[in-house]
């Protein structure tokens, strides 16, 4: 589903944030990558939305070349990724229903049809009993599971998620997680989280952990853990 090939990007003055990186990261799979503030985590996020360019090497998401997409391309692409950011962003004005809806509204899916699917995937999250509520009255955790849920409503083929447990306190990180590991499992979309706390990875397929741009470990946990399991 993801490839790369010697993959680099680098920024003036020859300061690599991501160099040589070779990976494959299945369909279907819930990979965890991790490592510290500056190691490149970010940046390859910015990478898969086709925010920035490699400088070397290839990057591939589901079969297509991300270097070598036209601008009329790079939204059809989007459509096929879903991306949770740790700061929810969701749309103030809008009600918890228009913050899920309002990709499918964008896309021009019939109303009849945003409608269902809405309903669905805030029922699937838990929260359908607060589809008429606006963000500033929701927790944190309710906040982060809309956020789920709008970038789950259009079916991605590829969940990004960048820490999304970073703003959340531990009872309620493990309710997110426990959504995005729901969403891995019964729908068959492939799960990046990309994150610094190590002690959440057991819940993965695989952890890549990255240090100075570069793949520094790999590891598969030899039983993947529940969310009610992990401890941080």
């Amino acid at each position: 589903m993801i490839e790369t090939h010697h993959l680099s990007k680098l920024y003036g003055r020859g300061v690599y944030a991501l160099r040589d990186l070779t990976i494959t990261i299945d369909k279907g799979e819930f990979l965890f990558l991790t490592g510290p503030s500056g190691a490149g985590k970010s940046t390859f996020l910015r990478l898969l939305l086709r925010q920035e360019l490699p400088s070397e090497g290839e990057l591939k998401v589901g079969g297509r070349d991300l270097k070598t997409l036209r601008p009329s391309q790079i939204q059809t692409y989007r459509r096929t990724v879903g991306f949770v950011f740790q700061d929810f962003r969701l749309i103030p004005r809008l009600n918890v229903f228009q913050n899920v809806s309002f990709v499918m509204r964008v896309l021009g899916v019939a109303e009849a049809v945003q409608q269902r699917k809405t309903f669905q995937v805030l029922k699937w999250v838990g929260l359908q009993h607060r589809m008429n509520a606006y963000p500033e009255e929701l927790s944190g955790g309710e906040q982060q599971r809309i956020a789920i849920a709008r970038a789950v409503a259009k079916r991605p083929d590829v969940l990004l998620c960048d820490e999304p447990t970073g703003a959340l306190d531990y009872e309620t990180g493990k309710l997110v997680l426990e959504v995005i590991a729901k969403v891995n499992a019964e729908l068959g979309t492939t799960a990046m989280v990309i994150t610094h706390n190590a002690a959440i990875a057991g819940m993965a397929d695989r952890v890549l952990r990255l240090g100075n741009g570069r793949i520094v470990g790999e590891e598969k946990p030899a039983r993947k853990l529940t969310p009610a399991e992990i401890s941080w």
